[in-house]
């Protein structure tokens, strides 16, 4: 009844850009946090940035300064401004979001979506 999907993602080389989205859909009453997380091959998935509902923000150290979410409430959609990428940021990137939906117990829930493959390379 809630779903996150991810979209932007693809090949860029070094130095270059890109964009990710994600938008919940759904039986939601209200939207909390967002995130980005990432998962390269043989590694954890590792936190890249969280964003509250009020626009406040988190980022991981590596990506401080070269990667900005943001968000459209309106829209339950956050975003992943990539910029100056390395080949270290390979990896497949995740959307998260804290929310409470409208069906079942009115509690605060945890959803992640399917993925995005980032790949950096010459």
């Amino acid at each position: 009844q809630v779903q996150l999907v991810e979209s932007g993602g693809g090949l860029v080389q070094p130095g270059g850009s890109l964009r990710l989205s994600c938008a919940a859909s759904g039986s939601i009453l209200r939207v909390n946090s967002m995130g980005w997380y990432r998962q390269a091959p043989g590694k954890e998935r590792e936190l890249v940035a969280t964003i509250s509902s009020g626009g406040s923000t988190n980022y991981a150290d590596p990506v401080k300064g070269r990667l900005t979410i943001s968000r459209d409430n309106a829209k339950n959609t956050v975003y992943l401004q990539m910029n100056s990428l390395k080949p270290e940021d390979t990896a497949v990137y995740y959307c998260n979001a804290d929310l409470v939906p409208s069906f079942g117990r009115w509690n605060l829930q945890s959803y992640w979506g399917r993925g995005t493959q980032v790949t950096v390379s010459s």
